[in-house]
C-alpha cells in the first residue's frame, strides 16, 4: 500500500489504494501515472466506436463506449482517490463485462434466448451494483473482484472456444496477441498489490524507480480487450454471413472492416 499524503482532493476515501505514491508529482493529481494511463482506455474505446460505426452492431458500439466510460471513471478515481469516483470506474467495468457476456451468448443470427435473457442480465447488473456500491472496506474490494472476475473469465473462456472454431488464421493470431496482453496485464495487476513494499520502497532505495505496474495494466488491458472484442466481432460478422477482414489503423490499432462484394 502506498503512502497516503493529503492533496487537493483531501484524504483518500476509496476502498483500495494502488502502489503509486499519492500526490508525489502534483498537488491536484493523486496518482499521476495511473491517471494518465487510464486515458488509453478512453482512446481505445472512442476509436472502437469511430472505426466500427458502420461495420458492427450496436451491441459492439455499446461495448466500446463503455470501455471509454471505464477510462473516464478510472482517470477520475486515480486523480482523486475518492470513493464516489471509484464507483465511476468499477460499475462501468461490471456493466461492460455483462454486455460482453450478452454478446457471446446471444450469438446466432436470430434471437437465441427469450426476451427474459436481457432482463436476467439486468437483474444481475442490479445485484452487482448493490454489492459494489453499498459495501465497505475489504469486503467491498472482495465482492467487486469476485463479481467482475466471474464474468471476465467466463468471457475469456467463451472467446477461446470461439476462436478455436474459426477457420480464419488472422482471427487466431489476433486472439493470441490479445490473450497474451491480457494475461500479462493480470500478472502486473497482481504484482502491484503483492509486491508493493518492494516496488515502492526497496527499488527506489537502490535508485530504481517504481515500474508502475498498475499503469501498465491499463495500457495492456486496453490493447488486449480491443483485440479480443474484435475477435468476437469478426466471428459475429461471419455468423451473419458478412465477409470481413482484419486490418490496422496506422499499422498499429487493430480494426475490422467489411470486405466489398466481389473483392
Amino acid at each position: 500500500m502506498s503512502a497516503t499524503p493529503t492533496g487537493y482532493w483531501g484524504p483518500s476515501t476509496s476502498t483500495v489504494d494502488w502502489c503509486e505514491t499519492n500526490y508525489q508529482h502534483f498537488f491536484h493529481i493523486g496518482e499521476l501515472f495511473n491517471s494518465a494511463s487510464s486515458l488509453v482506455l478512453v482512446l481505445v474505446g472512442v476509436l472502437g466506436v469511430v472505426l466500427h460505426w458502420r461495420v458492427l452492431e450496436r451491441r459492439f458500439l455499446l461495448a466500446f463506449g463503455l470501455l471509454a466510460l471505464v477510462g473516464v471513471g478510472s482517470t477520475a478515481f486515480h486523480t482523486t482517490l475518492r470513493r464516489e469516483h471509484q464507483m465511476l470506474d468499477e460499475l462501468p467495468m461490471l456493466y461492460l463485462a455483462i454486455v460482453i457476456v450478452y454478446i457471446l451468448l446471444e450469438d446466432r443470427p436470430q434471437r437465441r434466448f427469450g426476451r427474459w435473457f436481457p432482463w436476467l442480465l439486468f437483474g444481475h447488473a442490479v445485484l452487482v451494483t448493490y454489492l459494489t456500491a453499498f459495501t465497505r472496506g475489504a469486503l467491498q474490494f472482495f465482492l467487486f473482484q469476485v463479481s467482475f472476475a466471474s464474468l471476465e473469465f467466463f468471457a475469456l473462456g467463451r472467446t477461446y472456444v470461439l476462436q478455436r472454431r474459426s477457420p480464419d488464421g488472422s482471427t487466431k493470431r489476433l486472439f493470441q496477441l490479445g490473450i497474451a496482453s491480457y494475461a500479462l496485464a493480470i500478472i502486473l495487476w497482481v504484482s502491484d498489490i503483492q509486491f508493493c513494499p518492494t516496488l515502492n520502497e526497496t527499488l527506489p532505495a537502490h535508485g530504481i524507480p517504481n515500474p508502475q505496474f498498475h499503469a501498465w495494466w491499463h495500457v495492456l488491458v486496453a490493447f488486449g480487450f480491443n483485440a479480443l472484442l474484435l475477435v468476437i466481432a469478426k466471428e459475429r460478422l461471419r455468423t451473419l454471413g458478412k465477409s470481413s477482414h482484419l486490418g490496422r489503423l496506422f499499422g498499429v490499432v487493430p480494426r475490422v472492416s467489411l470486405t466489398p462484394p466481389g473483392a
